[in-house]
């Protein structure tokens, strides 16, 4: 039986060799990625080389952007204007090659000495000459190349990018707004006399989505591993819609009272007086089209009630389970595990309760809340303390290790409006008193330490 799995195996392997262009794909399955962009200036490349890779670093790929600007921008200090960029400007063209020859020596560093898994190379990439160059650099190191092309052909959208983004850049800085225009409209006119899109027939070989109008079309080619995947259905998933995401935990709970985590109790009367405060707060904000969603547990469902509103549970919203240490006080874990206990404080995002969940297999099971918020407009999500921490740490790009120690207090809504290249957030207190939950890490995280050690930071309760 052996045999014939082996011989059905190399069957498969060859047929599939036969199908793929050996130059593009490298020798080894889990090797590093390179994300290449391609468009031209002000189609969102940066936009997107930012999202994504807050993106996979929140889902635990380790990833960096090498954005060529800032490369250029080194070298040449002092920007004077479009002509830089023409492609008969022999001088400003070896600075730009050079430029992009750092930006790879840097990339192959950042896979070799920093475990980096993906690289984001953003840059314009528009001519077949420069992605030629990327192409034969990734097949010399074995890593894998995926491209992201951005095409727009819509004034609008061109403009709007322009005004938000690009005159703020500090190529710009000395300019008034309306020789900035001219000047970038100039830029983007000389990558036109070079720029030779992605095809569809000349690069069948090639791994590649092409983006139309920020996302009303698609173009996916040849997709070669799970990762690349992943990057396809999440650039399928976001848009760039102005909206605002409220973030909110439950009101304050019977067990938020007594100190004792997780549970299912419903709300205290402080938790309820919070939950009319919110419908208030809500009401005031004139809130077009808005969604609201909570987890499964009782003290979402109470808080959402209140609002008068349809809502929609969600089971990937239910606060990190506990296991044993459910219902208890920190005390009590101190008390009874007092192992667990410094094992948690010495790595809380990896650490898993017994019979339990860590913060890490939160955020894998948020991951379709996370899908689903970049697809919507206005939602307010009445969540957890820890649910809410992985939510907040996705939107604001904060590490594995800052996450579980993300201030979520209770009674207060978060607002948080996604701009061009990073979040707004705004904080709202709703002025009804609630305990405090949040617990800072100990100095000494030692399994051998002093039970009031350990127990140095736990808030107070009854």
């Amino acid at each position: 039986a052996a045999q014939q799995c082996s011989t059905i195996g190399m069957r498969i392997t060859n047929r599939k060799s036969s199908r793929l262009d050996q130059s593009s794909r490298p020798q080894f399955t889990n090797c590093p990625t390179m994300i290449v962009m391609v468009g031209l200036p002000a189609r969102g490349k940066t936009y997107i080389s930012k999202k994504l890779t807050r993106y996979l670093n929140w889902i635990g790929v380790p990833t960096q952007v090498f954005n060529l600007g800032q490369y250029r921008r080194e070298v040449v200090q002092t920007y004077k204007n479009y002509e830089f960029f023409r492609p008969d400007n022999e001088e400003a063209m070896k600075i730009r090659r050079a430029c992009a020859s750092n930006a790879l020596k840097d990339i192959a560093n950042y896979f070799t000495k920093e475990q980096g898994q993906v690289a984001v190379f953003d840059a314009t990439n528009t001519t077949r000459e420069r992605r030629g160059v990327i192409i034969s650099f990734a097949k010399e190191k074995d890593y894998k190349v995926f491209f992201i092309e951005s095409v727009c052909d819509d004034p609008e959208i061109i403009e709007a990018n322009i005004m938000q983004v690009k005159l703020s850049s500090p190529d710009y800085e000395n300019y008034d707004k309306e020789e900035a225009l001219v000047d970038f409209l100039k830029r983007i006119d000389c990558y036109k006399m070079s720029y030779v899109p992605l095809d569809e027939e000349k690069d069948r070989h090639l791994s590649f989505i092409k983006i139309f109008n920020v996302g009303s079309r698609y173009l996916v080619n040849r997709v070669q591993d799970h990762i690349q995947s992943r990057i396809v259905y999440y650039l399928m998933n976001i848009h760039v819609t102005p909206r605002s995401i409220y973030l909110s935990r439950h009101g304050e709970s019977e067990l938020n009272l007594l100190g004792r985590i997780g549970g299912d109790t419903g709300l205290s009367s402080q938790g309820q007086k919070y939950a009319k405060a919110l419908a208030e707060f809500i009401r005031g904000q004139s809130i077009k089209d808005l969604k609201v969603w909570t987890s499964h547990m009782k003290r979402t469902i109470q808080t959402a009630e209140a609002l008068g509103v349809p809502y929609e549970q969600w089971k990937a919203l239910n606060e990190i389970d506990a296991g044993v240490c459910e219902e208890m006080t920190y005390e009590e874990i101190q008390a009874t595990h007092p192992e667990e206990f410094a094992l948690r404080d010495q790595d809380k995002y990896r650490y898993r309760y017994p019979k339990g969940e860590s913060y890490e297999d939160l955020v894998h099971r948020l991951e379709p809340v996370i899908m689903e918020l970049e697809r919507q407009e206005n939602v307010l999500v009445i969540c957890h303390q820890a649910a809410m921490r992985c939510l907040l740490a996705y939107f604001l790009d904060k590490s594995a290790d800052d996450l579980p120690y993300l201030k979520c207090s209770l009674h207060t809504v978060l607002k948080l409006t996604p701009l061009a290249y990073g979040c707004k957030v705004e904080s709202y207190y709703l002025n009804i008193q609630a305990v405090n939950t949040h617990r800072d890490r100990p100095t000494n995280v030692n399994v051998a330490r002093k039970p009031e050690e350990a127990l140095q930071t736990v808030p107070e309760h009854l």
